[in-house]
């Protein structure tokens, strides 16, 4: 499947549970639904999957990815009023940790859903020439 293709029907899957719920539950009553609506739609996806970082060839830590979708992509979910910086700059993290080209940030908090596309600052392929070539996100 296409990279725009799967973006597009994961956005149709987050505003199915934003639609249905609204704001003002826990992220993690979202992770629940999420996995829901993208089992039904057909996408392969794992749960809260970890990955160790590393410093200078050294590990330092592990960090869990709310999904990882088809073995391509993350996404890192929010339930905050406003995104800030720190969650761009976390979901930035998670796709250059996990060496993909792009990841999603989705924040359920808001009253309209929002949804961010994030790019791995040193992987750029899947970047069409229509988007716009900011270091981190499009909208």
């Amino acid at each position: 499947m296409d990279i725009e293709d799967l973006t597009y029907k994961i956005n149709g899957c987050a505003m199915k549970v934003h639609n249905a719920l609204g704001n003002g539950f826990q992220e993690v009553i979202y992770q629940r639904c999420l996995a829901i609506e993208l089992e039904k739609a057909g996408i392969r996806f794992r749960r809260e999957v970890e990955q160790e970082i590393f410093y200078d060839g050294v590990v330092v830590g592990k960090r869990r990815a709310d999904f990882v979708i088809e073995d391509i992509l993350t996404i890192e979910l929010k339930a905050f009023f406003n995104l800030e910086a720190a969650h761009l700059v976390q979901a930035k993290n998670y796709v250059v940790a996990y060496h993909f080209n792009i990841g999603l940030l989705i924040n359920f908090g808001a009253t309209s859903l929002q949804f961010k596309k994030i790019y791995n600052p040193k992987i750029n392929k899947y970047r069409s020439s229509h988007e716009k070539r900011s270091d981190l996100l499009d909208e």
